[in-house]
């Protein structure tokens, strides 16, 4: 589909469209969300919509796009450039435990949806670049032996995905009750350990409380 120049006013109609699928397809889920159904719970007709997307796949591809981008975003705000690697990455895990908790449905989706194989295709891009950037911290934090470097840095990065994940999971589902920044801290002090062992002075930042 070609790439449309749009007016500031286009531009607040598409993120429109956006924001209401979303809604609807945490609420509904993916396969039982129609475009009609977004047309009108942003209030546009059905052509308006294929005016800025091709398709509902295009839709939920471009939302992916744009939660990976805003998670990147905030992972990022949250590291101190001047800090060591391993307390930059335990700034972004403490950074992705509140951006999920702060779109939980969209994550819940996620969740349920990854079933699909073109949902997980898309999501498995996003994944790919969050590993990315945990990789190229890890190896930084090998060089400089914060991390011992008897795995691979591959490796240890999915272990700090997973981590995330799990909590944040269970954090969704209930199944921990603790507020989110007491959760975040919790998680970046777990995953500083898991990878260093013995911990450098301030990687840990802030004392972290039990959970609940």
């Amino acid at each position: 589909m070609t790439t449309r120049r749009l007016t500031d006013q286009g531009k607040e109609r598409k993120q429109q469209l956006l924001d209401r699928a979303a809604a609807l397809f945490a609420e509904r889920g993916y396969a039982s969300t129609r475009v009609i159904d977004v047309c009108d719970a942003a209030g546009v007709a059905k052509g308006l919509f294929y005016w800025y997307f091709e398709n509902k796949e295009a839709l939920f591809a471009e939302l992916v796009r744009t939660m990976r981008l805003e998670l990147r975003r905030a992972q990022g705000d949250a590291m101190d450039p001047t800090a060591d690697p391993l307390t930059r990455i335990r700034q972004g895990a403490e950074a992705s435990v509140r951006f999920t908790a702060e779109h939980r449905a969209f994550f819940s989706l996620f969740e349920v949806e990854q079933s699909d194989p073109a949902i997980a295709k898309l999501l498995r891009v996003g994944q790919d670049v969050h590993l990315a950037d945990i990789v190229a911290l890890l190896t930084e934090a090998q060089s400089l032996g914060l991390v011992p470097d008897d795995a691979p840095p591959e490796l240890l990065a999915l272990g700090v995905v997973g981590s995330v994940s799990y909590f944040t999971h269970f954090h969704r589902t209930g199944r921990l009750t603790m507020g989110v920044d007491e959760l975040a801290t919790y998680v970046g002090r777990w995953v500083v350990r898991a990878l260093a062992g013995e911990v450098p002075a301030g990687a840990l930042g802030t004392p972290a409380l039990r959970p609940a």
